[in-house]
């Protein structure tokens, strides 16, 4: 009862009269009212500025006394200063403060009287990973404390935000996992990355609990990168909460490099975890290690409450011709590009180098400048990222080319060099990119090029990186071209599936149709065409939709539906047929289809289509969630998990991959009778995976159609974006040869790189990207369309997706 009276007499504050000095306040503050307007503490403050008939509301007008409850838990410790126990503040308030405020010291009061209880539950995700040594130390816990809420201003709004480019995007990154198991043991994985725990059953006691972090340092300790010696992975800090352990515990971790084969590389050479209870050293090796090709996994036996590993690859000696340890490994180097949450007139990109294969999500960047000044440290979101093998450290070129004419990179950031000396040293090394948008156009998302050149080779890196959407007060109306705005809702598939624990089964039955047309004349062609229908007059068509495709025909531009006749799916000129509903139809037979037959036959563009097959590998084993469902389609039910290696069996999208590489190589050993993309294509279909099918159809009709085009696309950028010449020479020159031109057959990646970018600006609805490219193509003097097809072939296959997952994925059945 002492403690509700003092706090009473705390808190019994005359707040008309707060309010009054803070109205006074907001008159001579020229951000007070852009500011106060998004911070819930003082909006009402801020309402009371704008209406002279308010001036004393408050959060707290009805419950005066709202902060004085007694909290249930007041001896409970959060994971950062922001969370500290307001009861508990209250309480230990010094005698020189009343509880209407409170400076850091008074919370180092708080800190100092209360102890960490590892029985207690800790958060999931914490902020500071190691209290203890904060509580222990005034002037570090003063520091960490001011550095969190430095980085944790969220109470802005963004009309405020969108005046000052990258300000307010920030916010504390220093997280990592933690989790709580009993003494049937589990997995710990850092999100994003390939380091895992494992706890065998039995580590702890029956009712006893362990609380395992895991947290990756980016930058590992410089010690252990010279000419001898290479680190393959960030610096992993390991926490325990119990050390009253039966059972030892395992750390996985897959590494940027692998030991040549050559006997030379497995002698010299060797994978090997470093260890230490300290962060600065010393470190040990361990011998409990086990390694297979990038993986390693290592046994720790002597446990700690906070432990540090680091894995590095290292030499007995240097043996000529072999310069440095880098000579008896395949070392890959992942680079990854940060930048704002949303895109601004003038931002600024960074390219990131990684001496280790974890890229994370989120990276803070202290050593931004504007105007020549430094800008608070502001938190960069991961955009797109590459791994590359790079035999031995050398000199590396970086150059960002805009693909968007909107946009371009600042003239003294557009070509970077990257040292020798500085890849050698493990850590990250950093590049800045200035990009600025050209003229006052509408704001929108683009994409650029990032291509990496080795100095003392020919060897080129490229791959292409799609920023974020524009921050909401800059981006208009629309984002996307103002040719979609009137553009109906696409309701097919979405662009990326969301995952799902069962794929539906494939029911192969007659298709289930509505509408029909009846044939007013006879058309026969003398020479056959692609994916047209040939029908007499009085035919009963079957239409699988209502929707048009538009298209060229013998020589003029139609508008056709998708019909079926004599088990053949093809166009059919909509002046051609009268449409009727299904009661209207006498007879129905020969316009009758499996839902097999459909699958089938609206994959037959695939045969002919060009594709990349490591992008078509990687983006199906990180859209398909089940492998055993895509094995059972593709007839390889008799697979079991005992099929698959070690480095194939952890993973789900491994797994995926496995099953894809063998198909592949079934398809390749018998090309006469089996296509890899055709056969892939239709059993993705025969598990539902439309919006994965979309996807993989648009990456390769744009990479067909630049190839297709060549030279030629510099008429198709005019009539489809109105390129002018100079901005199609932007295009060109980072394909130019010696001679300063480029060759006719690498003409094809200007090509890609425009319709790449067009084609981004469209979102996910590849039905309009289709469609507009078809068009695009068959308005040109030599329309390629005339005699390539497979554009008109797609156009079908995602107009019949709806009526195949109608007929083939019957919800009822399921159920049954």
């Amino acid at each position: 009862s002492n403690y509700v009276n003092e706090s009473k007499s705390d808190l019994d504050i005359d707040w008309p009269d707060v309010f009054r000095h803070a109205h006074a306040v907001s008159k001579t503050n020229p951000f007070w009212n852009e500011l106060s307007a998004s911070n819930p503490f003082v909006h009402d403050i801020a309402a009371s500025n704008r209406n002279e008939n308010n001036k004393n509301l408050s959060i707290l007008k009805e419950k005066p006394y709202l902060f004085s409850k007694v909290s249930s838990n007041s001896d409970s410790l959060a994971s950062s200063g922001d969370e500290l126990d307001i009861d508990c503040l209250l309480r230990k308030t010094s005698a020189r403060r009343s509880g209407r405020s409170k400076s850091v010291s008074d919370f180092m009061d708080i800190v100092d009287n209360q102890r960490f209880n590892p029985r207690k539950t800790i958060p999931q995700k914490t902020v500071a990973s190691d209290m203890t040594w904060l509580q222990s130390d005034r002037e570090a816990y003063k520091v960490a404390w001011l550095s969190h809420r430095q980085l944790t201003r969220s109470c802005l709004d963004l009309e405020a935000m969108s005046h000052s480019p990258g300000w307010a995007q920030t916010q504390a990154t220093d997280i990592h996992v933690v989790c709580k198991m009993n003494h049937e043991g589990g997995s710990v994985q850092l999100p994003d990355s390939d380091i895992n725990i494992h706890v065998p059953v039995g580590h702890v006691l029956p009712g006893e609990f362990q609380e395992v972090g895991l947290k990756a340092i980016l930058n590992p300790p410089s010690s252990f990168n010279n000419e001898l010696s290479s680190t393959i992975s960030p610096l992993i800090e390991l926490t325990l909460s119990n050390l009253n352990t039966r059972e030892a515990i395992f750390l996985e971790v897959k590494v940027a490099a692998k030991v040549k084969n050559d006997p030379l590389s497995q002698v010299m050479s060797d994978i090997v975890c470093l260890f230490s209870f300290n962060k600065e050293g010393p470190f040990k090796k361990l011998e409990n290690c086990y390694t297979y090709q990038d993986t390693i996994q290592v046994k720790l036996t002597d446990l700690s409450h906070v432990m540090y590993a680091v894995i590095a690859v290292q030499a007995k000696k240097i043996q000529p011709p072999a310069t440095n340890v880098w000579d008896y490994v395949h070392r890959t180097v992942s680079v990854g590009i940060y930048g704002p949450k949303y895109i601004h007139p003038s931002f600024t990109a960074v390219f990131t180098v990684f001496g280790h294969n974890y890229i994370p999500g989120k990276l803070t960047i202290c050593d931004i400048k504007k105007g020549g000044k430094n800008m608070p440290p502001v938190v960069f979101q991961l955009w797109g990222k590459h791994t590359f093998l790079l035999e031995k450290p050398q000199d590396l070129n970086i150059s960002l080319v805009s693909c968007d004419p909107d946009f371009e990179v600042k003239m003294e950031d557009q070509s970077k060099n990257i040292k020798e000396e500085e890849l050698k040293t493990g850590e990250m090394v950093r590049q800045q990119f200035l990009f600025s948008m050209l003229g006052c156009r509408e704001m929108h998302f683009f994409v650029f090029l990032v291509q990496i050149k080795v100095l003392k080779s020919s060897q080129v890196t490229q791959f292409h990186v799609t920023t974020p959407d524009p921050a909401p007060k800059l981006s208009g109306v629309i984002n996307r071209p103002k040719h979609l705005q009137n553009r109906k809702e696409i309701k097919s598939a979405p662009w990326l599936l969301i995952p799902t624990v069962k794929y539906p089964k494939f029911q192969d039955k007659t298709l289930s149709v509505n509408t029909y047309g009846v044939a007013l004349k006879t058309v026969l062609r003398q020479n056959k065409i692609d994916y047209l229908l040939e029908y007499f007059k009085g035919d009963t068509i079957a239409l699988l939709g209502e929707d048009k495709v538009k298209a060229i025909g013998q020589t003029k531009i139609k508008e056709w539906y998708v019909g079926v006749l004599r088990r053949k799916i093809g166009l059919v000129h909509c002046k051609n047929i009268k449409v009727i509903s299904k009661e209207q139809a006498m007879d129905t037979t020969d316009s009758e289809l499996t839902t097999r037959n459909l699958v089938e036959q609206i994959a037959l563009p695939f045969k002919k289509l060009t594709y990349i097959y490591s992008v078509v590998l990687s983006t199906v084993s990180e859209s398909v969630y089940d492998w055993r469902a895509l094995a059972e389609v593709l007839r390889y039910s008799h697979m079991s998990l005992d099929n698959f290696n070690e480095a194939h069996a952890d993973k789900e999208s491994e797994r995926v991959a496995h099953v894809v590489k063998r198909m592949k190589e079934d398809c390749h050993a018998n090309k006469k009778k089996r296509l890899f993309l055709y056969e892939l294509i239709v059993a993705l279909l025969k598990i539902d995976c439309q919006g994965l099918v979309a996807r993989l159809t648009q990456d390769t009709i744009i990479l067909t159609s630049a190839v297709k085009l060549g030279k030629y696309w510099r008429e198709l950028a005019e009539k489809l974006a109105r390129l002018t010449k100079q901005q199609i020479e932007a295009y060109e020159v980072p394909h130019r040869g010696k001679n300063g031109v480029v060759s006719l057959e690498m003409m094809w990646k200007p090509a890609y790189d425009f319709l790449y970018t067009w084609a981004a600006h469209y979102g996910d609805s590849y039905r309009d990207v289709l469609q507009d490219l078809q068009s695009a193509l068959d308005k040109m003097k030599n329309p390629v369309t005339k005699h390539w097809r497979e554009l008109t072939g797609t156009l079908i296959l995602v107009n019949c997706m709806e009526v195949l997952r109608a007929s083939a994925f019957s919800k009822m059945e399921e159920e049954e």
